[in-house]
């Protein structure tokens, strides 16, 4: 990298505007992403990283290339102070490097492309878990997700950091009422399944070959009876006692995949 001007005052309107979308990226239809790992994901999706910073440490040394493919495609990268950068990671440690990337626009059909396979995240409220069940999901091979309303941000630096690149590539819809989900579920003929602790069929003596949609409930009150009651079927992975319950994306993970076995 030929020599360039290291910003080294947290006061420059670089680090003000990442400062910025850190607190509050939901409305600026942006993403901050940190780590050369997640960056390089999100170029190979081919969304658009507009900025980027970089420790002046890392600039030169393991960072080298990927600046270089950033700055081929147009991104503005900026070397910053190592501690200046350090003071914005969301980390333990910094990774060296932050960028800023497009927020991903899906189109909702593509939830329903062949033969329907959707998560249904119901008010998810930790971003790990949220980012976590993207990942699970495309790693079953579902053709999407939604993620109700009262869902985390699943463009937040803890959900990126679970779903890697998945929240770039699976396609997904946020900010619709659970009812208002179950409504477009089944006006495509999708059949939705809840899944319950208790009082529901066995998840591998159950058919998941059709078109469906897992109903999955938040870390604490799960999906509710009001709302399990207005799904089609209820499936529940049995247990040994005394585990009650398993993490939102755990029960996601082993639905979806017995899914994708069913399906050959």
């Amino acid at each position: 990298m030929h020599a360039r001007e290291i910003i080294t005052s947290r006061a420059h309107p670089l680090v003000k505007r990442l400062r910025a979308l850190l607190a509050d990226g939901v409305r600026s239809g942006t993403a901050v992403l940190e780590g050369g790992k997640l960056i390089e994901e999100v170029l190979a999706a081919g969304v658009a990283i507009t900025e980027c910073a970089v420790a002046a440490d890392t600039a030169d040394g393991r960072h080298a290339g990927l600046v270089a493919r950033l700055e081929a495609r147009g991104t503005a990268v900026r070397v910053v102070a190592p501690a200046v950068l350090a003071a914005l990671s969301e980390a333990r440690t910094s990774q060296g490097i932050l960028a800023i990337a497009e927020r991903p626009a899906f189109d909702e059909d593509a939830l329903f492309a062949g033969v329907p396979l959707i998560a249904v995240g119901v008010a998810i409220q930790n971003p790990g878990n949220v980012g976590a069940l993207l990942r699970a999901a495309e790693a079953a091979g579902a053709t999407g997700a939604y993620l109700t309303a009262e869902s985390a941000d699943a463009m937040s630096w803890k959900a990126l950091r679970g779903s890697m690149g998945s929240a770039f590539r699976l396609p997904h819809v946020t900010g619709l009422g659970a009812d208002a989900v179950l409504d477009r579920l089944a006006a495509r003929g999708v059949t939705t399944i809840a899944t319950v602790a208790q009082g529901g069929e066995r998840y591998d003596r159950m058919d998941l070959t059709g078109p469906i949609a897992l109903l999955l409930g938040n870390e604490g009150a799960g999906l509710g009876e009001a709302l399990a009651a207005r799904a089609d079927r209820r499936v529940a992975i049995p247990m040994a006692s005394p585990v009650e319950s398993l993490n939102v994306s755990v029960a996601a993970g082993i639905l979806l995949f017995e899914a994708r076995r069913q399906r050959g």
